[in-house]
């Protein structure tokens, strides 16, 4: 829902209404105000309606009136009142604001857009109106566009506080780290309380690897999650503690704060299906690591037992992974441009059995779609490691490594797990035969290499000072990393240099547009070092494709579990360690030991070819198990027949 005006207009300057009863007069309007602004709308709206008997045409009174309505959620009775009102009064910039509220509200996003341009004519020092708009700009991805409002606002309130934090914000999208960190810094520095602004600080320099105050800023946030305080959002609290108890903690309190519960949009009804409808609901079904993933899954479908659906909330970037996406579901949905409701609406409308959520508390992902119960089964899986912590999701996908039976208190979903890894991958990829040489990667031609082509964010100082150990204690070996931006990179060298160890001995891999060639490199390094305490997902899965060993350190919550769980499901537990002391033993020994390390890489190779990890078609039967057995579930309406977690 956009936000909606909530207090009544200033009204000075507007110039008195001609001949008035007595009763209705200025003073009338004036008390009405006075009453809406005190909460007492039911006599504010008596009021206000009673007054626009004899005064039709007064502006003021329409807004308020429109207020109340709004805010009560009556959009059908605003909308007609207010596009009279300001065919009327074109110029009164508050009822464009109010009228682009209630499109906004009925998912006329075009139109809101423009209503608001009609205020922002009407008075283009309109702040709220300067902030909603931007706000839908950048719900609907012009990200630019929306910058250049917040700046304007901030032109003329330099510290009005969600001008800063949605600029902040969005600098980051244009990967303008040390712009966004001194303006969280800014924002910080004027409420030190602002919604998870600690963290939005602590997330942005992780991604720049910036560590300033790195330890004493996670504890804050720590005990500001412990404390139930909105001090960090639950995906970038992942890359600072390792406790599933406290990812827990801090994802219901931002569902608690963002997604409270809807008008549901299933009630109970039983579907006759033929074959049980699933809806996969995701921003990222594209050139993305959820895309790369689940491909193969979609396409193994069966058919005959399953009717499959797409609800794709993201760009179309007309990859070959999107077409494979196009081609793989029976219903392919662009919700893009659709709100919330009306994507809940439309699952209902298509009497979805199964919506399994592949986005959570990730980018672009409308987890609120949920709260309005389109389905009567709805799960949690793949693209969030943790608990949404919202009691409309029914289940969470796992496997008994990254949730293991004891962790289930801390998951506010039911858990189910599928029987060797909770991680699908796509065995149809077949990486590229020609595999480029040392020198092609720019890596030197002798010496060990240590790869880790994780995302910046998930480099720790911690992690980094065990890696610039083994780097001294091996002698020519290099580190591999794949950085997506040039400040990491500068802050990476510079910390490899404070504790000793030459820049020079840090490569970066650059981006390769086909995938198959991206995991071809993966032949030239010699082990892949993982990150804590949120591991490799996706690339650990990428890496053991390609053959490359993966020492792990083996934490207590989902995201520091998951190279282990893979790892198990290929028969190599000797790879995971219980603690980063451990984790340096065995990545040292390994290094040592050309012979042992080749080895290694032997009993990869043939487990390869038989693991579970890497049988999609199988995979994707005990995916379907479990989605038959949630829907048999909803159909007994719970009375039998019990789920086994």
């Amino acid at each position: 829902m956009p936000a909606t005006p909530d207090t009544p207009h200033d009204i000075s300057g507007h110039p008195a209404p001609s001949e008035l009863p007595p009763v209705l007069d200025q003073s009338f309007l004036m008390k009405a105000i006075e009453l809406q602004g005190a909460g007492q709308e039911a006599e504010a709206e008596r009021r206000f309606r009673q007054y626009l008997e004899a005064n039709p045409l007064d502006p003021i009174a329409v807004y308020s009136l429109a207020v109340i309505l709004l805010k009560r959620g009556e959009v059908g009775v605003a909308l007609p009142l207010l596009a009279q009102a300001t065919q009327r009064t074109p110029g009164f910039a508050p009822l464009w604001a109010a009228y682009a509220s209630a499109q906004q509200s009925l998912g006329l996003r075009d139109e809101a857009l423009a209503s608001y341009d009609q205020a922002l004519a009407a008075k283009p020092d309109y702040i709220e109106a300067l902030v909603n708009s931007g706000a839908l700009l950048r719900e609907t991805h012009q990200h630019l566009a929306a910058l250049e409002r917040f700046n304007k606002v901030l032109t003329i309130n330099p510290n009005y506080e969600s001008a800063l934090g949605n600029c902040a914000i969005l600098l980051t999208e244009f990967k303008r780290s040390e712009q966004a960190i001194a303006m969280f810094q800014r924002l910080l520095a004027i409420n030190p309380r602002y919604d998870y602004g600690q963290g939005l600080l602590s997330y942005e320099r992780l991604h720049a690897c910036d560590w300033t105050d790195f330890d004493a800023s996670s504890a804050r946030i720590i005990e500001g999650v412990r404390n139930g305080e909105r001090v960090c959002k639950s995906l970038g609290f992942m890359a600072l503690s390792d406790s599933a108890e406290d990812h827990q903690s801090c994802a219901r309190i931002f569902a608690a704060h963002r997604f409270p519960p809807a008008a549901p949009l299933w009630k109970g009804e039983r579907y006759k299906h033929d074959r049980i409808r699933i809806a996969y609901v995701s921003p990222d079904l594209r050139e993305h690591p959820v895309g790369h993933l689940m491909a193969g899954i979609f396409e193994h479908h069966d058919k005959r037992r399953f009717e499959t659906i797409a609800i794709s909330l993201g760009i179309d970037d007309n990859s070959r992974l999107r077409t494979r996406m196009l081609n793989a579901f029976d219903h392919f949905v662009d919700a893009r441009q659709m709100n919330t409701r009306q994507i809940a609406q439309v699952m209902r409308d298509m009497e979805v059995d199964v919506a399994i959520d592949l986005a959570g508390y990730t980018s672009d992902s409308r987890t609120d779609v949920f709260s309005h119960r389109p389905a009567p089964v709805q799960a949690n899986y793949l693209g969030y490691p943790g608990t949404l912590g919202l009691d409309c999701m029914d289940y969470i996908i796992a496997d008994r490594h990254v949730i293991p039976p004891e962790h289930q208190a801390f998951y506010d979903e039911k858990v189910v797990y599928l029987p060797d890894a909770y991680l699908p991958t796509d065995s149809g990829l077949q990486i590229a035969e020609h595999t480029p040489t040392r020198a092609e990667c720019g890596l030197p031609d002798e010496g060990v290499v240590f790869c880790s082509f994780n995302h910046d964010y998930k480099i720790s100082p911690h992690i980094f000072e065990v890696w610039m150990r083994l780097l001294r204690q091996v002698p020519g070996s290099v580190l591999w990393l794949m950085s997506r931006n040039e400040l990491s990179q500068k802050n990476l060298r510079q910390h490899a240099e404070r504790l000793g160890v030459s820049p020079e001995r840090l490569i970066f891999a650059q981006r390769v547009p086909r995938v198959e060639d991206h995991l071809a490199r993966y032949r030239q390094a010699d082990m892949f070092l993982d990150t804590h305490p949120y591991n490799a997902h996706t690339t650990a899965a990428d890496a053991l494709m390609a053959g490359l060993p993966i020492v792990t350190c083996m934490g207590q919550a989902f995201p520091a579990r998951v190279a282990g769980s893979l790892l198990h499901a290929m028969g190599m537990p000797e790879l995971i360690t219980q603690s980063l002391a451990g984790y340096e033993a065995l990545a040292l020994a390994l290094a040592k030991d050309p012979a042992r390390l080749a080895d290694v890489k032997a009993r990869l190779a043939q487990k390869r070819a038989n693991t579970p990890l890497f049988d999609t078609p199988n995979f994707c039967r005990n995916l379907e198990a479990i989605y038959t057995a949630m829907w048999r579930k909803a159909q007994l309406a719970g009375a039998t027949d019990e789920l086994a977690g």
